[in-house]
């Protein structure tokens, strides 16, 4: 694009379709036109009566998502983009940042978007609040740069300010707002804002030099989310209105399309290139649906009602949710109504377009930004989502901003009715608007709220799952799980999250069954290999387990809890230095991974590298300072070398995060009876084996206790109690020889 200048005089006074609000000053306006650039927007958007309109947008915003602050993650995606996701939950760093360039991780490219939230967890770490308000903020920079950018090209005021507020605050962009993971959208945005701005600059004074600047903002549109192709598609329909480069009304309109076309080709260019790059990583990604999966004679319709739809949830957002199943079929007759109602209103606007410009450029805007996601390409499982709509509605909205004045232009009362109806729609949006930004509150409410108003919503039940898993209810997981997979028997996700939530319980055998029936559906997926590996691990069969953590880390070299569990199975088949080069690469991808830390330590304690080990358990408990199990291994390494007081400290920290382990008591009791403090020690020896009452290090430790105490009868009787559970234990039987060949020659031993 840089070695060809574009070849378009200066147009930006041409003649231009007699209409009053297309451009100069209006009766209503402010100020003059802006000149295009975002700092003569910012300044048409907050000077004179516009300043007051820029305020109150603002407001209104405030107004319906103030209570994100307070919202929580959820389950859909937020785990992938944030806060699971290794390189994001880093924070910025030049490793990060490549791999931003580079991914394709999550079925798109799109570098801005992954920098953006790795901006926000250097900032702000992992406080969900501050990252939905990262949100927010772009959203009112939208919407005041689309009140400016009207406001600047039209003059008119009024509909401009009613533009940007049904923008602001109508309930269908909710989604694009109140969804962490969902930050391409208003990120793009704001480039795609930011390029319309640059390119009336360009319109008013055509330049090489800020041509570029438009390819330069688009480009990076292009790279916080791809949908912004349609762009250049859109800067065609400005050029007819309101920006007045063409005309369809003469002789040379031919010529001035042509030419204007040929002006947008280099972004065309950049456009197909974004296409090409986003479908081939979905497609790598297994994101798209293939045809045998989703034929034509069901995408098709779907997408043609869904045009439909979307206007009707703009009418009358009612039901709105954030995961719409894909129908399993649609009437003839809705078909065949939105076919008609398509061609009905292009014919009536296209024959509108003399006397009202902006109806074609308004409605060509809405059908034209909606076809990267109408569902021709199906990316997902769902049939639309409310955030599609976060740039198309724009359309509609002009639309009804310019048209419904000029409609009742001869009412003599408009004058009166008109902003007061304005304000009543802008208040009732506003209301709808704040009770839909609740249900992102969290996970449970959010896919709660699914289930309510959709039926057979298998992902939902599956997402539920998930956030119901988190909090422990894991029976209640397993029953949406498994309602997920009554609905769809051949649902992967579902398959591998019910293969967890069984594992969780104990009951391997059925958890292998999901696990695998996962890698059946879909074969080339990482996770379930990584669970089938944990479970056959638990299943004491090691050389399986490490087969499958392979074959995890083949398909996903990152994979760090694959890593770590991989050295986990290394280090219980004795390859502790194998173990060690996996712990490490996992904290190398992973560098705040405390499980792996603690593993670490673990290993290196085994090669009698105590140092070293009491290092990667401090960090793994600076990481996770309730990470019980971390306290234990560090209290155990301490008491090894003799630091008593600050095993002991660990240990009763340990208790204080878990009451009811039974490892930290026996711990416990064995610094306490170093010290001498036998009565205490045997007090945590009694309560370890009140909770686990086959634990033969506690039986062991507490007849060692009694012995010591002259009580032989009652050491004998928990040596053997420790034989029992463990019977191949040569140091418990040399104790309970000595001690029971000790009494027989004393002639005291307990019958």
């Amino acid at each position: 694009m840089s070695k060809a200048r574009p070849r378009t005089r200066a147009r930006g006074t041409a003649a231009q379709p007699k209409h009053r609000s297309v451009r100069g000053p209006s009766p209503d306006s402010a100020q003059s036109p802006a000149s295009g650039s975002p700092l003569s927007i910012a300044k048409a958007a907050f000077s004179g009566r516009a300043l007051w309109v820029s305020l109150a947008l603002i407001a209104a915003n405030l107004i319906v998502y103030a209570p994100v602050r307070h919202y929580e993650f959820v389950t859909w995606d937020d785990p992938q983009y944030i806060y699971e996701n290794p390189h994001v939950s880093g924070g910025m760093t030049w490793r990060g940042v490549s791999w931003a360039f580079t991914t394709g991780y999550s079925f798109n490219w799109h570098p801005l978007t992954w920098l953006s939230h790795m901006v926000d967890v250097q900032i702000y770490g992992m406080n969900a609040g501050p990252h939905h308000l990262t949100s927010v903020l772009l959203h009112i920079a939208n919407t005041v740069l689309l009140f400016g950018l009207l406001h600047g090209m039209t003059g008119a005021l009024g509909p401009s300010a009613f533009v940007a507020a049904l923008f602001a605050v109508h309930p269908l962009h909710v989604e694009s707002v109140a969804w962490v993971a969902e930050r391409k959208d208003v990120l793009s945005t704001l480039f795609w804002m930011l390029t319309l701005c640059g390119y009336v600059r360009y319109v008013r004074q055509p330049r090489l030099g800020r041509y570029l600047v438009v390819g330069l903002l688009f480009a990076l549109g292009l790279m916080a989310k791809p949908m912004l192709v349609t762009l250049p598609f859109v800067l065609l329909l400005l050029d007819y209105w309101p920006l007045g480069r063409m005309s369809l009304g003469d002789l040379r309109a031919t010529r001035s399309i042509g030419r204007l076309v040929r002006e947008k080709l280099p972004l065309l260019a950049l456009a197909i290139a974004s296409s090409i790059v986003t479908f081939v990583v979905q497609r790598r990604g297994g994101a798209v649906s293939g045809l045998d999966a989703l034929p034509l004679n069901r995408r098709v319709p779907n997408a043609l009602v869904s045009y439909f739809t979307y206007i009707g949830k703009m009418l009358w957002p009612t039901r709105l949710t954030a995961l719409y199943p894909y129908p399993r079929s649609l009437p003839g007759w809705w078909v065949a109504g939105s076919i008609l109602g398509l061609i009905g209103v292009s014919v009536v606007v296209i024959r509108a377009a003399r006397h009202h410009p902006y109806l074609p450029t308004g409605w060509l805007w809405y059908l034209g930004t909606l076809v990267p996601v109408i569902g021709l390409v199906q990316v997902g499982s769902q049939s639309r989502a409310d955030r599609y709509t976060y740039v198309p509605l724009i359309g509609l909205f002009i639309m009804v901003a310019w048209g419904v004045p000029d409609l009742l232009a001869r009412w003599p009362y408009q004058r009166y009715a008109l902003p007061t109806v304005a304000g009543l729609v802008i208040l009732a949006c506003t209301i709808t608007a704040r009770s839909q930004v609740q249900y992102w509150e969290n996970s449970l409410v959010l896919m709660g709220h699914a289930l309510e108003v959709t039926t057979d919503n298998f992902t939902a039940h599956n997402h539920m799952g998930a956030a119901l898993a988190d909090r422990g209810k894991v029976d209640e997981a397993i029953a949406h799980y498994s309602e997920a997979l009554r609905i769809k028997p051949n649902f992967a996700e579902a398959h591998y999250s019910l293969g967890n939530a069984l594992a969780s319980q104990g009951k391997l055998n059925e958890a292998i069954a999901h696990y695998s029936e996962a890698l059946r559906i879909k074969p080339g997926s990482a996770e379930p290999h990584n669970g089938l590996g944990s479970a056959l691990a638990d299943q004491r069969r090691f050389d399986e387990a490490v087969a499958h953590y392979h074959e995890a880390l083949r398909i996903k070299p990152d994979f760090a809890e694959a890593h770590n569990n991989l050295g986990n199975s290394l280090a219980s088949q004795g390859k502790v230095d194998e173990a060690i080069a996996h712990y490490s690469e996992a904290l190398r991808i992973k560098p705040d991974f405390a499980e792996a830390y603690d593993n670490l330590g673990q290993a290196l304690a085994s090669q009698g590298r105590a140092s070293e080990a009491i290092a990667r358990y401090s960090e793994a408990l600076r990481i996770m300072p309730g990470f019980a199990e971390a306290h234990i291994n560090l209290a155990l390494a301490l008491a090894n070398q003799g630091r008593f007081d600050e095993a002991i400290a660990h240990y009763f920290e340990a208790l204080r995060i878990k009451p009811g382990y039974a490892i930290a008591h026996n711990g416990l009791g064995a610094a306490l009876a170093k010290q001498g403090r036998v009565s205490e020690a045997m007090v945590h020896y009694s309560e370890a084996l009140r909770i686990k009452p086959d634990y033969a290090d506690a039986h062991y430790n507490l007849g060692i206790a009694l012995a010591n105490q002259g009580r032989a009868g009652e050491a004998i009787h928990e040596f053997s109690e420790a034989l029992r559970i463990n019977p191949g234990n040569p140091t418990v039987r040399r104790a309970l020889d000595y001690l029971t060949s000790r009494d027989k020659r004393s002639g005291t031993a307990t019958q």
